[in-house]
């Protein structure tokens, strides 16, 4: 990589307004510091946990404060990891302080792929959560039940989830691509009482029908009472195939007018059931606490990606994937949320960017995997849309590589801040991301999150200052799980993160420090790739072959070599090419040549072969795990986790990897 120079520099102005540089100052007055520049504020915010969550608490620097009684505590037995508790004699609802602005201003904006524009003043979205939590609680639904969601990103879902906090129920969601056993996986562990679905949705110019298969899955989820059925896509519904079902104005229809209570509740109060990926097995059930969803989000949003109110903020995400629940979150900033169900190749490959434009977007969210595509489209929005509007672009999902930092500065925007974004389902947030104050370098993310003790550890548990290792966080933070669901001693949820450093989290991820004191994700841990011995992440494989213009995407694992010796692998390149190429001993060829002249001979593969299609899942991650288990004859335990799990067929009996 060029890193001479920084590919983007926020401006003195731009440091000048930023939230975090108003937050940092508040904090050297309250708290008597001197916290020259940002390095020093992460410092004081790791090395003084309690008092840098006490000041995101009441918003120092300028922003409104959490809505809720505080409590004199904010951390209880924080030398316990897992075990610490964040404000425990606080009480607030999280719904509360979503829906704390009024007024007829934006509050939500969604576009349904080329078809749906629909808008909800602030004022209307209070009265739809209203009405929506009083037929909830007409239907029995009390604190600490669940409340599911089968449905597209759309205001809806938005809305089911608000009433549920509103109350104290437990909302979970799961995306309507998602097939029969995908849900009864996921919703017949957390028996939800209430099922939120949808009749349809469209997606890349089709209309896909729900109501098949929810009259296979709702009989086999016996806790569910009622099911209530939204329409989107079709404009006369037969419900009969579907037991307890009615349609959601039919839900809502006796409660008109009803007054919105909130319930105050404890800061780890469950408001959040999600999933992990489940592609090993049944999904793990995390459960996610209500002021930590809060708090944590609040100081991203405000600290690290800069929304004041008055912003407009997108991500492309479906009801699936964490991203949805972090965009939501948005309302609690003052932001109005850009909602979008779809195809993001719609209207020749340029509704989203056209949506930045007519929406006047701030925030534009999307994937590694979007960014990837646009440049393999040879998309060019700079010259085709003004973008003026856009302050921040934000990418996760996968590693964005710095091919991909190349594409955003020179084809979409120079002037933006790119934050590449990393965390996950299991912290509901993000490790390490962006700043509006720090300069943007090719191919690294920016820093460690505010008031997240991350480290780089090697294998032995030593803190790596340069080199490859994993990533770690070595204190309590306040959106660590509540636990995962019906795990009543604690052990799964200790053995998925802490087995390997007793009282650290371990977070998967194999990474490392840089120079400028950002960090480069390369991929898994458990998916690193060992030939000789030697550790390689996968994504500095992606980064060079993925340069290729005739590569479309590409998934690499290691195959036991020789066959049945678990001692040693050799690395295996899979390759989905442009439409209408065929690989060839010469592009095989200049595919290795790149990877060495890249990085180093151990890197270089050893097979590549050609694949029609790679799998991934929903939120659109590759599965090398399940792709490994394929080519050495294992069994991929859950399917149903993946959006396109016909592709495995590809990678089955290759006579290609017999010698």
């Amino acid at each position: 990589m060029n890193n001479d120079q920084p590919m983007w520099t926020p401006s003195p102005e731009r440091v000048a307004s930023a939230s975090v540089t108003a937050f940092r100052l508040a904090a050297e007055k309250r708290w008597r510091l001197s916290l020259p520049d940002h390095e020093a504020l992460h410092a004081w915010s790791v090395a003084s946990s309690e008092q840098f969550w006490l000041s995101v608490w009441e918003g120092d620097g300028g922003d409104e404060a959490v809505i809720g009684e505080r409590g004199e505590r904010v951390l209880l037995d924080g030398e316990r990891m897992p075990g610490a508790r964040w404000f425990p004699d606080a009480r607030l609802n999280f719904a509360e302080n979503l829906l704390r602005r009024r007024g007829e201003g934006d509050a939500v904006v969604f576009w349904g792929e080329d078809k749906v524009v629909r808008r909800l003043s602030h004022d209307e979205l209070y009265r739809q959560v209203a009405r929506f939590a009083a037929a909830l609680r007409a239907q029995g639904v009390v604190a600490g039940d669940r409340v599911a969601a089968y449905m597209p990103n759309m205001p809806e879902t938005l809305v089911a989830m608000l009433a549920a906090a509103s109350i104290g129920a437990i909302f979970t969601s799961a995306s309507p691509d998602f097939g029969v056993q995908g849900v009864i996986d996921r919703f017949g562990q957390t028996e939800p009482k209430v099922l939120v679905a949808c009749d349809g949705y469209f997606y890349n110019g089709k209309t896909v029908d729900c109501l098949g298969k929810l009259a296979e899955f709702a009989p086999r989820l016996p806790s569910v009472e009622r099911v209530v059925v939204v329409p989107y896509v079709h404009h006369e519904h037969d419900l009969q195939a579907i037991p307890r079902a009615c349609l959601l104005e039919d839900f809502l229809a006796p409660h008109e007018g009803q007054a919105l209570a909130f319930e105050p509740l404890a800061f780890d109060h469950p408001l959040y059931i999600m999933y992990s990926s489940g592609t090993t097995g049944v999904p793990k059930c995390i459960v996610h606490s209500a002021g930590g969803a809060l708090l944590q989000h609040l100081k991203e949003h405000r600290l690290h990606c800069d929304v004041k109110p008055g912003d407009r903020v997108f991500y492309f995400t479906t009801c699936g994937w964490m991203m949805w629940n972090w965009l939501v979150s948005g309302l609690a900033a003052g932001a109005t949320l850009l909602l979008y169900d779809g195809s993001p190749f719609a209207r020749d490959n340029t509704i989203l960017f056209d949506y930045a434009d007519a929406e006047g977007m701030t925030h534009f969210g999307t994937s590694a995997k979007f960014i990837d595509a646009a440049s393999k489209f040879g998309l060019k929005p700079r010259e085709t849309h003004r973008l003026d509007t856009v302050r921040a672009l934000m990418s996760t999902g996968s590693p964005l590589v710095a091919e991909g930092f190349d594409y955003v500065y020179r084809e979409i925007k120079a002037d933006v801040q790119l934050s590449s974004i990393s965390g996950g389902t299991d912290i509901l947030s993000c490790f390490v991301l962006g700043s509006p104050v720090l300069p943007v370098w090719r191919g690294e993310i920016q820093c460690r999150g505010l008031g997240m003790a991350v480290e780089v550890w090697d294998d032995d548990g030593r803190p790596l200052a340069a080199g490859k290792g994993e990533l770690v966080c070595v204190k309590p933070f306040p959106s660590m799980p509540v636990g995962f669901w019906k795990d009543e001693d604690g052990g799964k949820y200790r053995a998925a993160y802490f087995d390997r450093f007793p009282g650290v989290w371990c977070h998967g991820d194999y990474c490392e420090v840089t120079a400028h004191g950002g960090l480069v994700i390369h991929g898994r841990s458990d998916a690193t790739l060992n030939p000789g011995g030697v550790r390689i992440g996968t994504a500095e494989i992606y980064r060079q072959v993925e340069r290729l213009p005739e590569v479309l995407e590409s998934v690499v694992i290691g195959q036991d070599w020789p066959p049945r010796n678990p001692n040693d692998v050799r690395v295996v390149l899979f390759v989905k090419l442009r439409d209408g190429l065929a690989l060839d001993d010469a592009l095989a060829e200049r595919i290795k040549r790149t990877v060495r002249e890249n990085t180093t001979p151990r890197h270089v593969p050893a097979k590549v072969l050609q694949v029609a299609d790679i799998p991934r899942t929903k939120s659109g991650k590759i599965v090398e795990l399940a792709v490994r288990n394929v080519v050495h004859g294992r069994p991929v335990k859950n399917r149903e986790a993946l959006a396109n799990p016909e592709a495995l067929a590809h990678f089955a009996d290759r006579p290609e990897l017999l010698a």
